[in-house]
């Protein structure tokens, strides 16, 4: 988030598009109901009739997947209405010429017929997001999830820029990330393309740095993205795999080729706390620790740094993450003292010693509340909102993308005339690793189900409850039906929580091109009595 959670009670208006913020972010969705109570103009972009809907002020019913269509087409308002803010964009971004060409063909009618949002609502989104003292944009998967997923982020940019809503308090571009810690790994270099603080391996001088404080020759050579591994898994390129903390065999798209990939490997570890889909699959299980049994920090959505405080000690063989990678470093290097454990806060200081942004941060500091990135000094009290002065880039100014529409990779034919859009519900999360062991939660969201239109199932001759078939081109599941008009004709949603009915058996694994994020929003399916 360039903003913080606290400051969203000051926004003047907020975009919520492709985040079901009351069911998978209740904290922050409380922060927007109170903001609205305070005279905040909400609007709410997505296919579902989602709770949030009820506190809006304007709610867009987009087609899936036709995001950027829409977003262009409020840019294209904005623009055309002389709405953008010139002394931002004339002093703090670049390329803006281009990008309001790229913008003409998206006027608001053309917005119209691609996402079936009236014209006259994206007008009136345009003037309510842009007439705003400070706007605030919130989007979660639904957004990324896509095969254009990088281009509906460039456009949620382009968005802000254009009317000033960035470097100052309670606006900004504010991605809701989608784990509790999902921030921190990124931040502590867990992608293929950068070490600690998003340093790139590739570049030069940022590979002797490291060279120079890890005392190793280090590659240059950008890694794979998890979503291409696959592929290699089943051509044989990739033989070994390590996976903690995550469960691919139920999350990925197409979870069928993928835990084909996972039975080609040569070998398999999964370190987890639980025995899930994908440690089933493992050669070798390591038990991890929870994150009560544990010392270290999470780094959540706002950038804020918080400390992690071991309260009970790890059940039988269990041990944290960290203990376990340091031993299995010891023992594939030979080096090192078997009985000497790491400690959590030197890794840290060992971190803020490399990254700038975390330069004023160690444990004493962040042992209340924590501290926001960047803090790059002992005496710096964390940052709430980023690019006050400048934004990260050579010159200071930020640029903007132009957005083409790219159509979703598998759209509805003869075959299978409906859209599968998915999700989490409010009383399980993700997998339901953790949240399918309450007997409390079970007890209340005790099973998968599909929602469907009541005119679709009226010609399917479908009761709400009763079973039916929902199938792809990759896989079928059998589900209760929950016929409601929270879903548009034609389109059908399913919460990917549940093994017995997963919904990933059904969804899509083509790539953003960009980022190699899978499309797990958009598919084709038939459903059946």
């Amino acid at each position: 988030m360039t903003n913080s959670v606290d400051e969203i009670v000051d926004n003047d208006a907020m975009l919520v598009i492709g985040s079901n913020t009351t069911e998978n972010h209740p904290i922050i969705a409380l922060k927007m109901k109170e903001a609205v109570a305070k005279g905040a103009q909400l609007i709410v972009a997505d296919p579902r009739k989602i709770p949030l809907v009820k506190f809006a002020t304007l709610w867009l019913r987009q087609r899936p997947g036709t995001d950027s269509v829409l977003l262009n087409s409020i840019a294209h308002v904005i623009h055309k209405e002389g709405l953008d803010d010139k002394f931002f964009i004339e002093e703090r971004t670049e390329n803006y010429e281009v990008f309001a060409k790229s913008l003409e063909s998206f006027t608001p009618e053309y917005g119209e017929e691609v996402t079936g949002v009236p014209a006259a609502d994206i007008i009136k989104a345009a003037r309510i997001y842009s007439s705003a003292g400070s706007a605030g944009i919130y989007y979660a998967m639904g957004i990324t999830q896509h095969v254009m997923g990088t281009n509906n982020v460039n456009a949620i940019g382009n968005l802000a820029m254009m009317t000033g809503n960035l470097g100052k308090h309670g606006a900004g571009v504010n991605p809701l990330r989608g784990q509790n810690n999902v921030q921190g790994a990124c931040d502590m270099g867990s992608l293929p393309n950068v070490y600690p603080g998003y340093q790139k391996v590739d570049v030069p001088a940022v590979k002797e740095k490291f060279e120079k404080a890890w005392g190793r020759v280090l590659s240059d050579k950008v890694g794979t993205p998890a979503s291409v591994m696959t592929g290699q898994m089943i051509d044989g390129t990739l033989k070994g795999l390590y996976i903690f903390g995550e469960n691919p065999a139920l999350s990925d798209p197409n979870t069928t080729h993928s835990v084909k990939a996972f039975k080609s490997l040569e070998f398999l570890v999964v370190q987890d706390i639980f025995m899930t889909e994908t440690a089933k699959l493992a050669d070798v299980v390591l038990p991890g620790a929870s994150f009560a049994e544990k010392e270290g920090t999470f780094t959540c959505s706002e950038r804020r740094v918080q400390r992690v405080r071991k309260a009970i000690n790890p059940p039988g063989q269990a041990r944290s993450d960290l203990d376990i990678i340091d031993q299995v470093y010891k023992r594939v290097m030979g080096e090192g003292n078997l009985e000497e454990l790491p400690d959590a806060s030197a890794v840290f200081d060992e971190v803020a010693g490399l990254w700038p942004a975390l330069a004023g941060m160690d444990y004493k500091r962040i042992d209340g509340a924590g501290l926001q990135w960047p803090c790059p000094d002992k005496n710096h009290p964390g940052t709430k909102f980023l690019y006050k002065e400048g934004f990260s880039t050579e010159n200071g100014k930020a640029l903007f993308w132009e957005v083409p529409y790219v159509k979703s990779d598998e759209l509805p034919d003869e075959e299978y005339p409906y859209v599968l859009t998915t999700g989490r519900e409010l009383f399980h999360y993700h997998t339901g690793t953790m949240t399918r062991r309450s007997a409390g939660l079970n007890a209340i969201a005790p099973e998968a189900f599909v929602e469907v239109n009541p005119a679709n199932a009226d010609v399917l001759g479908v009761a709400d409850g009763q079973k039916i078939t929902v199938s792809s081109r990759r896989g079928s599941i059998k589900l209760k039906a929950r016929v409601s008009n929270i879903v548009p004709p034609n389109v059908v949603f399913i919460p990917f929580h549940y093994t017995e009915a997963a919904a990933n058996l059904l969804t899509n694994n083509a790539m953003d091109p960009v980022c190699k994020i899978m499309e797990a929003k958009v598919c084709a399916v038939k459903l059946e009595k």
